[in-house]
């Protein structure tokens, strides 16, 4: 384990941030997913509800600064799989299946446990600084990407 680190910069977070997707990829892997679709399903999940497919795409859009042609994609693959419905009462809306929701739980518990051996130890105090400088440079870049 290295104890002495760099001074942090956009390489040592690239870093730290595919080291753990990676880690979270095979979890979704063994369950026949894709990091996108795992996004999806989370936005989904936390909306306590059925949501607009608008909103959905925006909200995964702003996750993942992707195409929100391949998040449209990425809801009809999930449509397809039966993790995501139409609802009934408004065609405009989405909704968690029953099977989309035990699939998010079960990917979420087990990425849980991968997470508590990675942030296992480091003091609350570090974790806090590092959430601080993290969601500093994310307003940034996306202060940036809005004016470009």
């Amino acid at each position: 384990m290295t104890t002495t680190a760099p001074t942090t910069n956009g390489r040592v977070i690239a870093l730290a941030h595919y080291s753990a997707r990676a880690l979270l990829e095979g979890v979704l892997t063994r369950h026949g997913l894709t990091f996108e679709q795992s996004v999806t399903l989370r936005v989904a999940t936390v909306a306590d509800g059925p949501v607009e497919r608008d909103a959905l795409v925006t909200d995964v859009v702003g996750s993942l600064k992707s195409d929100p042609a391949v998040v449209h994609g990425v809801i009809d693959e999930l449509t397809a799989a039966r993790l995501l419905e139409q609802d009934p009462a408004r065609a405009s809306r989405l909704r968690l299946t029953d099977a989309g929701r035990e699939l998010y739980e079960t990917t979420a518990v087990e990425t849980a446990g991968i997470s508590a051996r990675l942030y296992a130890g480091i003091p609350a105090e570090d974790l806090a600084v590092a959430g601080r400088v993290l969601t500093l440079l994310t307003e940034r870049a996306n202060a940036e990407l809005a004016g470009a």
